[in-house]
């Protein structure tokens, strides 16, 4: 019997989280009034039903009833103190029997508002009628029980009734209705806050959002416009060179277009893999080296596991455009940029290295703001990942290391088939 009543208590709560999670499955409940209870649950806001699957979750199984054992011996405390304060009106049984009977009732009565308190709120009036009839109707039935058990009279249980009944029926709406008014007051202030809070940082995401693109598009005019100018420049001096310079400016122009279609699919996207991160930086690279010769020298190192590590767009290429813009051209040797991906502790640590100029006056702390495009790469990592980070330092020989950390995110659809 023990054993057919807990399998039932179980499936219950399985039934009620299940609901709760996914309020979809409501329709399928089986059974009159499990329905009806589920379609119950169904009915709180997204937030009650949160909030409840949590509840049912912490004091599922065992833990309820650890719960309710505890109450029982705080009622069964009260109904002892009740009954040595007033010996007379209350012997021990009848004390015990009312604190735990008006304790559980209050107890039921506040998880009851705690779990579905924006109800409380809309049907104020239908509520205060529930409670007050059913608090009347509670009242009546034992002061004329216990006006017939002691007088076998029932015109003497209506007179005891009209002289006790109101009495008794104000203080059970001030201790049942004065707490459950506070309880459903407190938690619908609660609710309305935690509310105006989750559209506030939803709105704060969604300019934090905006900002980004917004940036980023201003990003990618700052830079193609002076790139694309001096680069179509660079191909018309090869060309004006005859026929030695043609096939330096074919092989310019190709890498061009190259950079140039790697580029344009990135922009539609925010998330790309790192492999096409590196793709374009490459091409970018070798544009930026058949203008400035043997000035720039670059290498790339993407070890084969992390090609399909998923990373906002363009922030590579953004620090490689700043390492060459404010490290190698200004350099009158010129320098070196390498590219590399590792993994460090479950962390993605992308460097961009360069032996140039090095950092300005104050070191890290001053490049900290980094203008525009270092400031993008922020604001977009962090928006990826708040965990993700971007550090500039010296390097150990000279020039500026970019160091990117950010979890792992690897696109699974993207890797090859296993052979």
């Amino acid at each position: 019997m023990l054993k057919k009543y807990t399998d039932w208590y179980r499936s219950i709560d399985e039934e009620s989280l299940l609901v709760l999670k996914h309020p979809e499955m409501a329709a399928q409940v089986q059974g009159r009034v499990r329905r009806y209870v589920a379609m119950k649950l169904v009915k709180l806001t997204p937030i009650e039903r949160q909030q409840l699957h949590d509840f049912l979750l912490k004091y599922r199984g065992a833990g309820f009833y650890i719960a309710a054992f505890k109450l029982m011996l705080l009622f069964s405390a009260i109904g002892v103190a009740l009954h040595l304060l007033l010996p007379v009106k209350f012997d021990l049984l009848k004390a015990l029997a009312f604190s735990n009977g008006l304790g559980f009732a209050l107890a039921w009565g506040v998880v009851g508002v705690w779990f579905n308190y924006r109800s409380s709120v809309r049907n104020k009036l239908k509520k205060l009628l529930l409670v007050i009839s059913t608090c009347a109707a509670g009242v009546a039935t034992g002061v004329l029980l216990a006006g017939l058990s002691d007088t076998g009279s029932m015109g003497m249980a209506f007179e005891r009734l009209l002289r006790v009944g109101g009495i008794a029926l104000q203080v059970a709406v001030v201790i049942y209705m004065v707490p459950l008014a506070i309880v459903t007051s407190w938690r619908n202030r609660q609710y309305e806050a935690l509310t105006r809070q989750l559209h506030q940082d939803a709105e704060r995401d969604r300019l934090a959002r905006e900002l980004s693109e917004s940036q980023l598009r201003l990003l990618r005019a700052q830079i193609e416009p002076h790139f694309l100018f001096n680069t179509l420049g660079a191909v018309q001096q090869l060309a004006e060179q005859g026929a030695q310079g043609a096939g330096k400016a074919a092989a310019l122009t190709a890498d061009l277009i190259a950079f140039l279609r790697a580029s344009l699919a990135e922009m539609r996207s925010e998330q790309v893999p790192l492999q096409s991160e590196f793709d374009m930086a490459a091409a970018y690279l070798r544009v930026m080296q058949a203008r400035m010769g043997s000035r720039l020298r670059y290498a790339l190192d993407l070890p084969p596991e992390f090609a399909h590590a998923m990373i906002p767009s363009m922030i590579l290429l953004t620090l490689v455009e700043n390492a060459i813009k404010h490290g190698i051209e200004p350099s009158l040797r010129g320098g070196e940029i390498s590219l590399s991906a590792l993994r460090v502790d479950g962390i993605l640590r992308l460097r961009v290295q360069d032996t140039g100029m090095g950092l300005p006056s104050g070191g890290a702390d001053s490049a900290q703001g980094g203008g525009l495009g270092l400031e993008n790469v922020r604001s977009r990592l962090l928006l990826s990942d708040p965990s993700a980070s971007l550090s500039l330092r010296d390097g150990e020989e000279g020039g500026v290391i970019a160091e990117i950390l950010l979890p792992i995110k690897i696109e699974t659809s993207l890797k090859e088939p296993a052979a």
